[in-house]
């Protein structure tokens, strides 16, 4: 596409390029560039024109296309080498889940600037308006049994804390299971579903969606979710680059990825382990069935990231993540 040409080439130039040198280069007419100049500056590019001079860049939308997401973006052995962007989907998820159907490669990321309908765990509403958060979801095929279905969620969340980290300098917490949390309210919603073979039971693929706040000012929080929610603005107090941390977390989950296949994840654990916000704490257990609550101290996160506690009588015991939602006592995550 002429556009996408045009933009690499003024991309790649630390001045102006002439429209003749743009003509000559890409092989196109010099009203083609001028018209791919003005599709741009259409979509939010900040192109300067000099006379005499040509054509420079200097400024760039916050936009996640995949043109934006790729001039951030490192080498990557699986994850994001098939990127498809979108300015609204229903649910990344599901988009992903459907392109798995039809055989889609290993790695295939989808990418949404708005969900009509993000969803969480247990069936729940994730807000994702347009133009404030990143709302990703990643397509897996790993030789992995059921069972340890858990350990990719623990593991997207360690690896949606390297990427914070990597483009603002700020890292997250993680509250049991998998919630990276900022300032004690949650930053990030990650929901990985599977699909196996109904026959075997074997697993056929993976989806891990991940939904990060990244601009939502307090405003653009509902009532309900207001008072334990935060985003990256709101947190830091930087106005971060959208198309960068997508393409920091892509990094960061092919790295997950290709230690998870290789079975090399100790310091995956360490990290988790250090992240974990709960642990040396008391913490509710809320189980799902609705049964009583119960209080006691987070002491540890086992091989397969199920929480161990320390019960009031001095007995300890094993919760995994399907079972109860942990809180702290005197706030979401605290």
């Amino acid at each position: 596409m002429s556009r996408e040409k045009v933009l690499e080439r003024l991309r790649a130039s630390e001045g102006c390029v002439s429209g003749q040198t743009l003509s000559e280069e890409l092989g196109l007419s010099r009203a083609a560039v001028w018209k791919a100049v003005e599709s741009l500056r259409r979509d939010g590019y900040g192109i300067e024109a000099r006379t005499r001079a040509g054509y420079r860049l200097v400024s760039v939308p916050d936009a996640l296309t995949e043109s934006e997401i790729r001039s951030h973006l490192g080498e990557t052995r699986t994850v994001g080498r098939t990127l498809c962007c979108f300015p609204e989907l229903d649910s990344t998820n599901n988009y992903a889940k459907a392109l798995a159907q039809k055989g889609a490669p290993d790695g295939t990321a989808v990418i949404a600037d708005r969900q009509t309908s993000g969803r969480g765990r247990m069936n729940r509403s994730f807000q994702s308006p347009k133009g404030k958060g990143i709302y990703l979801s990643v397509l897996l095929r790993p030789v992995l049994s059921p069972e340890h279905l858990p350990l990719v969620t623990a593991l997207a969340g360690v690896a949606l804390c390297d990427a914070v980290e990597k483009v603002c300098g700020a890292r997250p917490g993680l509250k049991w299971p998998n919630d990276p949390v900022l300032n004690g309210r949650k930053l990030c919603g990650i929901l990985t579903e599977a699909s196996l073979e109904a026959e075997t039971g074997r697993l056929q693929s993976l989806v891990v969606g991940i939904g990060v706040n990244v601009l939502q000012t307090p405003e653009d929080f509902s009532p309900e979710v207001a008072s334990m929610a935060t985003s990256l603005l709101q947190a830091t107090g930087q106005a971060v680059s959208r198309p960068r941390l997508a393409a920091a977390l892509l990094e960061a989950l092919d790295r997950m990825y290709a230690d998870l296949e290789r079975d090399s994840l100790s310091q995956w654990r360490a990290a988790y382990r250090r992240d974990c916000v709960n642990l040396g704490k008391a913490v509710q257990m809320i189980p799902f069935d609705g049964g009583p609550r119960e209080t006691a101290e987070a002491v540890d996160v086992d091989e397969d990231f199920s929480l161990i506690v320390r019960l009031p009588d001095g007995s300890r015991k094993t919760i995994r993540s399907g079972e109860v939602s942990v809180r702290g006592l005197w706030g979401y995550a605290e």
